[in-house]
């Protein structure tokens, strides 16, 4: 549903029966099949649609409304989960996919801003699938992937002998994407001279290849995506003011996940399912504990972060059984910062128990189990706290810690 960034700097998608038979993104299929194709899109898009409407409304929705197959070909094929709507009880998700379904079909240029993970390809796939040219070419570009130079030949092509090792002509994404849909990703990381190029090309749809003449028309319908506030990088001068304003028609906010907790419980479940099926690994949910633990955690990786502990935790469960706050494999930090109280094994193996935040107590417990993990030896366990042995002995004295082993105490 979530899927991250893919590390390649780029992507075409098309509609699969399509995809094996273009190249530089033109179509060679027969018409019989082209137009059999057209309506299997048009078919999913709108089921698509009505999955938004039902999202709009004021009813719960139930998690069994999502079908078996929720990771069609169709899904994988466009890179996202065509039932994100049915996980989500936000207000704020809701509104965004009202204004995606009246925008979606026109051909205005969409800002898509939102913090890491939190779903803006997603997004921008969703609008894609449901727009007038879900059967055309869909591109991505991931802008913070290349440098300045290689992000320039990718984009707009160049012609042989531009540069050193243009060995033959090479067709940019503008042009692959041609009556289809351009994806810029992490646009706020394009370096300021390609900004002024895409500018141009947003304003008058044609652009010229690399170290050639001859002027290119297209019709591309652009996305743009970044997790960068974009008045800041303005005033730094790292981005173009004029550019901001030509990608700005429509502006999608997506928020993080932190800020609309009522989904969690949610989209743990959707992920729980999906992945369970996919492993055919049963198993009785989250516990109490272990849904709490999802639910006070900050999510700093948002949704990407959510989805990659779900998959991991339910290979890790045992079969059949609850899933547990152990299997989270929550870092002791973020364990104890979304409220876990329960013991946490030490990276030896033995038990800490840390279930209180009194400094004084935490310090007493980290030296005692030090000690017992080093044999009662001060010099190994002051080496294992990461302190002198001097300053160990005073706070042994301090905590009045005793054992039979050391001699003054005989």
């Amino acid at each position: 549903m979530f899927n991250g960034s893919t590390g390649r700097s780029s992507e075409v998608i098309l509609p699969i029966s399509l995809r094996s038979d273009c190249e530089d993104g033109q179509l060679e299929k027969p018409d019989v099949a082209f137009k059999d194709e057209e309506r299997r899109v048009q078919t999913a898009s709108k089921s698509i649609v009505a999955t938004i409407e039902a999202a709009e409304t004021e009813k719960e929705l139930e998690l069994e409304a999502i079908p078996p197959d929720a990771e069609s070909s169709w899904g994988k094929n466009f890179g996202f989960d065509y039932h994100y709507p049915l996980v989500s009880r936000s207000p704020e998700i809701k509104e965004i996919f009202s204004l995606i379904k009246k925008v979606a079909k026109s051909n205005a240029t969409i800002l898509i801003q939102g913090e890491t993970g939190t779903g803006k390809e997603l997004i921008a796939g969703l609008i894609q699938f449901i727009s007038h040219r879900a059967d055309k070419p869909y591109v991505k570009v991931n802008c913070a992937a290349l440098p300045e130079n290689l992000l320039e030949s990718e984009l707009f092509g160049h012609e042989k002998g531009a540069f050193t090792g243009a060995y033959q002509m090479r067709i940019g994404k503008f042009e692959q994407a041609d009556q289809g849909t351009l994806f810029l990703d992490e646009i706020g990381d394009m370096h300021i001279s390609t900004q002024a190029k895409i500018l141009r090309v947003l304003q008058d749809q044609n652009f010229s290849r690399l170290g050639g003449n001859k002027s290119i028309q297209v019709d591309v319908r652009v996305i743009a995506a970044t997790n960068k506030d974009l008045w800041t990088e303005i005033e730094l001068g790292n981005f173009r003011a004029d550019l901001y304003y030509r990608l700005n028609v429509v502006t999608l906010h997506i928020p993080p996940l932190r800020k609309r907790r009522e989904d969690i419980p949610l989209i743990a479940e959707f992920f729980r399912r999906k992945f369970s099926r996919e492993i055919r690994k049963k198993n009785k949910g989250f516990g109490p504990e272990t849904m709490d633990l999802l639910c006070n955690h900050q999510w700093p990786g948002n949704i990407r972060e959510l989805k990659n502990l779900v998959e991991r935790s339910v290979l890790v469960a045992e079969e059949g059984e609850e899933i547990t706050a152990k299997d989270l494999s929550m870092a002791g930090k973020d364990y104890f910062a979304a409220g876990g109280k329960d013991r946490r094994r030490s990276t030896d193996g033995d038990l800490l128990n840390l279930d209180t935040l009194n400094l004084e107590k935490i310090e007493k417990e980290a030296i005692l189990r030090a000690l017992e993990l080093r044999n009662w030896v001060q010099k190994d366990a002051a080496q294992l706290l990461g302190i002198s042995p001097r300053a160990l002995n005073y706070k042994i004295n301090y905590h009045s810690i005793t054992h039979p082993t050391w001699k003054k105490n005989t």
